[in-house]
C-alpha cells in the first residue's frame, strides 16, 4: 500500500478575511470555497460563496461545501467553531493580535499549502516596509487615540496600537493594547479626557463611525483633537483585520495623517 503525502488542503472555508487575502497573495486562491460576507479583499474572493458573517455562520452552507479545513480568528467565533468540530469538520482558530503574531500566521498559512517561502518572502516585504515607516517617522510625536468601539468605548487592539507607534504616533492607551480581551481595553470619557489626544482614529468595527456623535460626548468637548478637527475614520477592512490589510494600507492611512499633522 502506497499512501501519498499530503499537499495541504485543498477546499478551505476562510471565516474571515485575512486568510483569504494571504491565499490569494500566494496564489492559492482556488482552495478556497466559502467566505465570510466582510471579505472585501481581494476584489476576485467576492466570487466565493458566502457562508459566515464574523461571529456567526450558516453550518449546513459550511457542511454542504465539504471543507477539508475551515480557519477563523479569535474567540470570538468560538461557538461556531464549537458547533463545527462537532459536525467533525477540520477547524484551524488562529487568535494574532501583534504585528510578530500577524507574521506567525502568514507564515504558516503558507506552511499548511506548502508556500512556506513564499509566505517568509511576503513576511519580509511588510517587515521592510515597517522599518522604513519607522525610520522616517516624525520628530513631534503626536498623542493619538484610536477608538474601536463606542458603547462601551474600546480602545485600540494590540496591532493598531504598534502600527500607531510605527507611524510616529503614540498611542494614549498604549498600556492597555496588549489586553487579549475587548473588556481589557475598556476606557471612560474622563480617561480619555485626561490623557489629552491631539489626534483621534476611529474604526467602529461593523458600522460607519459617527463623527458628530463623537465630538458630541459628553466630557470630550475640551480635547485638542476636536478643538483642532483631528478625528479621522479608518475603513475597519484595512485596520481591524490582523492581516496583509493593516500592514499595508491600514498603516499607509495612519502614516498619511500622521505625517501631515506633524508637518502643521
Amino acid at each position: 500500500m502506497t499512501i501519498a503525502l499530503p499537499t495541504g488542503p485543498k477546499r478551505i472555508i476562510c471565516l474571515t478575511e485575512e486568510p483569504t487575502e494571504i491565499l490569494y497573495l500566494l496564489g492559492e486562491g482556488d482552495r478556497i470555497v466559502g467566505r465570510s460576507a466582510y471579505t472585501v479583499r481581494p476584489e476576485e474572493a467576492k466570487e466565493k460563496p458566502v457562508v459566515s458573517a464574523f461571529i456567526g455562520g450558516s453550518v449546513e452552507k459550511i457542511k454542504a461545501l465539504s471543507p477539508d479545513l475551515v480557519i477563523g480568528f479569535s474567540d470570538i467565533q468560538a461557538d461556531l467553531a464549537a458547533s463545527l468540530i462537532r459536525e467533525n469538520l477540520s477547524v484551524l482558530i488562529f487568535n494574532q493580535r501583534s504585528i510578530a503574531e500577524i507574521l506567525e500566521v502568514i507564515l504558516n498559512i503558507g506552511s499548511l499549502v506548502g508556500k512556506r517561502d513564499e509566505a517568509a518572502a511576503l513576511c519580509q516585504t511588510y517587515r521592510d516596509r515597517i522599518e522604513e515607516v519607522a525610520s522616517n517617522s516624525p520628530s513631534n510625536r503626536p498623542r493619538v487615540y484610536f477608538e474601536e468601539w463606542d458603547e462601551p468605548t474600546i480602545s485600540g487592539i494590540e496591532w493598531v496600537s504598534e502600527l500607531i507607534q510605527i507611524a510616529g504616533g503614540e498611542d494614549i492607551f498604549q498600556d492597555r493594547a496588549g489586553g487579549k480581551l475587548a473588556k481589557e481595553r475598556f476606557v471612560s470619557a474622563e480617561e480619555i479626557a485626561a490623557r489629552a489626544p491631539e489626534m483621534v482614529f476611529a474604526s467602529w468595527c461593523g458600522k460607519p463611525f459617527e463623527k458628530d456623535a463623537f465630538v458630541a460626548r459628553e466630557g470630550l468637548a475640551s480635547l485638542p483633537a476636536i478643538q483642532s478637527d483631528e478625528i479621522h475614520e479608518i475603513p475597519s477592512e484595512i485596520i481591524l483585520q490582523p492581516g496583509p490589510a493593516c500592514l499595508t494600507d491600514g498603516l499607509d492611512a495612519i502614516v498619511r495623517e500622521i505625517h501631515r499633522f506633524a508637518k502643521t
